[in-house]
């Protein structure tokens, strides 16, 4: 079978029993005797990818000249990118778009298999058939009956992000997770595009293991690379399943492409894959030592979902080690915390009992923050204590539900918050994030309900015009109004009236949350695995949802 050649004939024997068990083992247990047909019943093209553990047996036990394990494998292992597929608000994400718009439910598993589960879904469509979703699932039961479980399973594989070629990539043809996967050389060898050359020694011992052959490519480098699957528009479906509008639901690499970073060359790579200085290898067997090495950490902004999925590692069927999950969660909050904003206190004075200061936050990074998925938020939390260390004021508290005191639309999902210029009442608070909008003007979190934004108000990168930027990536809402709402930041005035004498003590935390209360609980109303087992998982971790971005303290005598 076609699966199978991709198997070691010419190793060197001083590593040949290693990899026949990290890589044939592995195999001889995810390879039944025929492939899976799709749903046309045409066998799908899975001889187009390996599995991560062709790739993970050389490109491990890597280390730095400083002593750091940089391993290729272990790395991605932990990532978001390894669990794309594993994911559990996603996976009840898509349940509640084809519950929603039953007549599209194998479209829109197609369209969400392919950024989550691209290897099988691209294997499908290459075969003729549609990618699938609820087919490999549940993965801790499903993962290693087949070739395609496995290759869904892999989420974001090695294979994929090294096979996408430079064709149309940077255009509206290429989002969507419509990149082109590289035809095979004429002799049936598959290219994996990487940033160095390889020598034909090299070549045959890669194409001996793994069915690929290293192709030096600048592409792989690019910010283009990235924007295929990171930019994502949605269609709006009607409930007889007619197209009846569009939204630019993930626009990173535009947002990107309107900031200072895009003309000062600072790629999606350069902050997502961190560049460790060399002597390093990138292979630890017969691999040369390069200048510098691109770690695949691929950090983020989600150490909520490692650190969830690594609780419940067994149901979500996670090959990763637990170290591996944690090392990226704490990867991640580590970026979050010293990497992504700036939040200070201004001109604060106290006279009369009114207490009034400025609060100026800056985002640090390429693109709006927070960006991506529009279940991400961020917003400030202001606490105001007396000499005796009572709280004498606070907007913007995280209860342990995960939700927001104050906030509009955590109470009740028809309303939203506004941005805010000036707050004078604790049920005020500055949130920023983007709000979807139906047809109707409604508030939603169903992807293919929104047609528009109601709001969005997250924080602009450095050099970002909002009075230039396309509607893709305008600001919507009172913040297209607020002078003081720029590129370099914004600055929201406080007046608050505050009945105590003597010092006071103000606290400001920048808190960010990857899902937020209302996405998760409008999950409620759906009677299906998928959603009721994310909302337990979320319950159980809700107070662990935020991390703190940024925070300043200033003490008023």
């Amino acid at each position: 079978m076609i699966y199978y050649r991709r198997s070691l004939f010419i190793a060197p024997a001083i590593w040949l029993g290693t990899l026949i068990v990290s890589t044939l083992g592995v195999r001889g247990e995810q390879a039944p005797a025929a492939p899976v047909a799709t749903r046309a019943s045409q066998a799908p093209a899975t001889d187009m990818f390996a599995l991560s553990s062709d790739c993970i047996a050389c490109h491990n036990n890597l280390v730095s000249p400083a002593g750091e394990d940089v391993s290729i494998g272990a790395n991605w292992r932990g990532t978001m990118m390894a669990n794309s597929a594993r994911d559990p608000y996603w996976q009840a994400s898509v349940r509640r778009e084809t519950m929603d718009h039953p007549s599209k439910a194998a479209e829109i598993e197609d369209e969400c298999a392919t950024c989550h589960m691209p290897a099988a879904q691209k294997a499908a469509r290459a075969g003729g058939g549609k990618g699938e979703v609820f087919a490999h699932l549940p993965i801790n039961r499903r993962a290693g009956k087949s070739p395609m479980d496995a290759l869904a399973a892999e989420g974001v594989t090695c294979t994929v992000c090294h096979q996408i070629a430079p064709d149309r990539l940077g255009t509206r043809d290429s989002f969507n997770g419509n990149f082109t996967v590289a035809k095979a050389l004429a002799d049936g060898t598959r290219q994996a595009f990487g940033s160095f050359e390889a020598d034909a020694g090299r070549h045959r011992i890669m194409r001996s293991v793994s069915g690929f052959q290293q192709t030096l490519a600048p592409h792989i480098r690019e910010s283009e690379l990235c924007a295929s699957c990171h930019t994502l528009i949605t269609e709006a479906l009607g409930p007889d399943g007619r197209v009846i509008g569009s939204l630019p639901e993930q626009m990173n690499y535009q947002e990107w492409r309107h900031s200072a970073f895009a003309g000062e060359k600072r790629s999606c790579q350069s902050c997502h894959m961190p560049i460790v200085d060399g002597p390093v290898r990138v292979a630890s067997v017969l691999g040369d030592y390069r200048g510098s090495l691109s770690q695949h950490a691929f950090v983020g902004g989600n150490a909520f979902m490692l650190r969830l999925m690594n609780r419940f590692r067994a149901e979500l069927g996670v090959d990763a080690t637990s170290a591996e999950l944690e090392a990226m969660a704490r990867a991640t909050v580590r970026q979050i915390e010293t990497q992504t904003a700036t939040v200070t206190i201004e001109n604060a004075t106290q006279s009369n009992g009114q207490l009034a200061l400025d609060v100026a936050v800056k985002n640090l990074t390429g693109h709006k923050f927070p960006t991506g998925y529009p279940s991400r938020r961020s917003w400030l939390h202001v606490t105001v204590r007396g000499a005796d260390g009572r709280v004498v004021f606070e907007s913007g508290a995280l209860t342990p539900r995960g939700s927001i005191d104050g906030n509009d639309n955590d109470l009740n999902a028809a309303t939203f918050e506004p941005h805010y210029e000036e707050i004078t009442r604790a049920d005020q608070v500055q949130i920023y994030e983007s709000i979807l909008g139906s047809p109707a003007g409604a508030p939603t979190t169903g992807l293919l309900q929104a047609t528009q934004y109601l709001k969005d108000n997250r924080l602009l990168p450095r050099g970002f015009d909002k009075t230039t930027a396309a509607a893709e990536i305008a600001v919507f809402g009172n913040a297209a109004g607020d002078a003081d709402f720029t590129a370099e930041g914004d600055r929201v005035r406080y007046r608050i009236a505050v009945n105590t004498s003597g010092p006071l003590t103000i606290e400001v935390e920048l808190r960010y949350q990857p899902i937020g209360f209302r996405w998760a609980q409008n999950l409620a109303g759906y009677n299906a695995a998928e959603p009721k087992a994310f909302l337990n998982y979320y319950d159980s971790v809700a107070p662990s949802s935020s991390l703190v971005a940024g925070r300043a303290t200033r003490r008023i005598p």
